[in-house]
């Protein structure tokens, strides 16, 4: 035994699953908690990583043959969540754009990981004789190193967590947290935003480690179908209940019988029949068919570094576009220049809706034909505000600044909360949401306007097989309306909606 929970109840009510938790996790398992949005997978960590007390029966651990004694010395948890560094209420939306607002005296990634590396490091070294510690120190040294390769994080030790794409953000995470030599490590959905040789690099990683250690490993998973092989067995969970354990393969043969429901017909027609816009009566917006979007040569740099080099890229009214790339190669940098939050937009060649950038224009009369969201976005939304109050910031662009919906935009954004199947959430505050629901949350504000270019940057993350393949479905929908424009952000290739008709690949800048 590792861990055991025996007629678990947490003392807080809200925290508790639909009944007592009785959980065992054996010596040679590895383990996949799988479930749907808020069926239940974060509430249960919680309880096994000690951050919801129990009633009277606290859990049991046995961390042998690790030396170390604190639990919070053996079990590591990343959540993966998309944030930057510390969940400070200094951050703000355009902050990673924004890089000279940056306090000189944050520390950098390189920084970060030696302290943590450090603080692990005199921690193990505790009890152990000089020739003991030093032989683990060479150990734990070379691993870090091995890390540091895999992940390609050598260019990025200068930079600052805010600086950092969200793949490199989770390649940083893992480094920073395998460093340590945990005894057990539960991530969070851990594939997600990474590229696809990453994956397959994290997935070879993390096979090695549990045959060559006695790492436990604990995934989180809501895309089910991504499940690796070194996993040996999955803890279902629905509707929070917790089901009992079994194995990887009996699990997926019980997957392969689960069919999708597609989007009911009457949400189909209603997005179908929404009012066509008199773009004609526009002044910044172009002539039916012309170029939404016109980049020139455009070249971004952050110091020394170059993000983007002699980028020329051409979006048509009505084209709908797959962006994908490695990590850091600058989707999302260039995302933030189309929709005007990047300040170096204006010493680009960059033309959006017809209009050069810099000519007078306001970042609102680009904005307004725009629906957008991204994993930036999801960081910023750190108020505990209710749910149709973010959905409704999409009608006015704002990220920060809210203000309850009069009862006519009330009315629209139940409409599209009722169209992603969370409009019983409306009056739920955002951060008891789960990661998935806030994320269908973000999606509505991105679709609430009816806007005529869909940027999505990462928009299926953290979702279940079910709700992506639902927003796929609303997404190939929508953009089947006249003037609709898509650009679209991915690492999996199934999640790209049928109607795509370009792609564009970016590969990062080696100088």
């Amino acid at each position: 035994m590792i861990i055991k929970v025996e007629n678990g109840i947490t003392r807080h009510p809200d925290w508790r699953m639909a009944e007592p938790i009785n959980l065992e996790i054996l010596q040679g398992e590895q383990i996949a908690i799988a479930g749907d949005n808020a069926a239940g997978k974060s509430r249960l960590i919680e309880v096994l990583t000690g951050h919801f007390p129990l009633l009277m029966n606290e859990v049991k651990y046995d961390f042998s043959p690790s030396p170390l004694k604190m639990v919070s010395e053996n079990l590591k948890y990343i959540t993966f969540r998309d944030s930057y560094g510390d969940t400070d209420g200094t951050y703000y939306y355009q902050q990673r754009w924004n890089q000279h607002d940056i306090d000189e005296n944050t520390p950098t990634a390189g920084q970060l990981l030696q302290e943590a590396f450090r603080q692990a490091d005199e921690s193990v070294g505790r009890g152990l004789s000089d020739e003991e510690r030093e032989a683990a120190r060479k150990q734990r040294t070379a691993f870090r190193k091995k890390l540091t390769d895999l992940f390609h994080l050598d260019g990025l030790m200068d930079k600052y967590i805010i600086s950092l794409s969200s793949g490199e953000l989770r390649k940083f995470q893992l480094t920073k947290t395998l460093g340590t030599g945990p005894r057990v490590l539960i991530m969070d959905n851990p594939f997600i935003g990474l590229d696809a040789q990453t994956r397959d690099q994290l997935r070879d990683l993390l096979q090695q480690l549990t045959r060559e250690t006695p790492l436990l490993i604990i995934m989180v998973l809501s895309k089910v179908d991504d499940i690796p092989d070194f996993i040996t067995h999955v803890i279902p969970i629905e509707g929070l209940h917790i089901l009992p354990k079994i194995t990887r393969q009996e699990y997926q043969q019980q997957l392969s019988g689960r069919t999708l429901e597609t989007l009911p017909k009457a949400k189909k027609e209603w997005i179908l029949s929404l009012p066509q816009k008199d773009l004609t009566q526009e002044s910044f917006y172009p002539e039916e068919g012309k170029e939404i979007l016109k980049f020139s040569n455009v070249t971004i740099r952050y110091g020394s570094r170059t993000i983007l080099k002699d980028l020329n890229w051409t979006v048509s009214e009505g084209e709908k576009w797959a962006l994908s790339g490695e990590n850091g190669a600058g989707k999302s940098t260039l995302l933030s220049l189309v929709c005007a939050d990047n300040p170096q937009a204006y010493a680009c060649d960059i033309e959006l809706f017809g209009h050069k950038r810099g000519t007078g224009e306001s970042i609102w009369e680009i904005k307004r034909h725009i629906g957008y969201v991204s994993p930036e976005m999801h960081r910023a939304y750190l108020k505990d505000l209710p749910a149709i109050d973010i959905v409704a910031s999409g009608l006015t662009d704002s990220v920060g600044l809210y203000t309850r919906p009069k009862p006519e935009q009330r009315e629209i954004c139940l409409r599209w909360m009722n169209i992603f199947g969370i409009e019983e959430l409306a009056d739920r505050t955002f951060l008891k949401l789960s990661s998935g629901e806030q994320r269908l949350c973000l999606l509505a504000r991105a679709f609430v306007k009816d806007p005529e270019l869909l940027i999505l940057d990462e928009p299926l993350h953290g979702l279940d097989l079910q709700h992506r393949a639902l927003v796929k479905e609303i997404i190939d929908t929508f953009c089947s309306r006249k003037h609709k424009t898509l650009v679209m952000v991915t690492h999996y290739k199934e999640e790209f909606p049928k109607c795509i008709t370009h792609s564009i690949y970016l590969s990062k800048v080696h100088l």
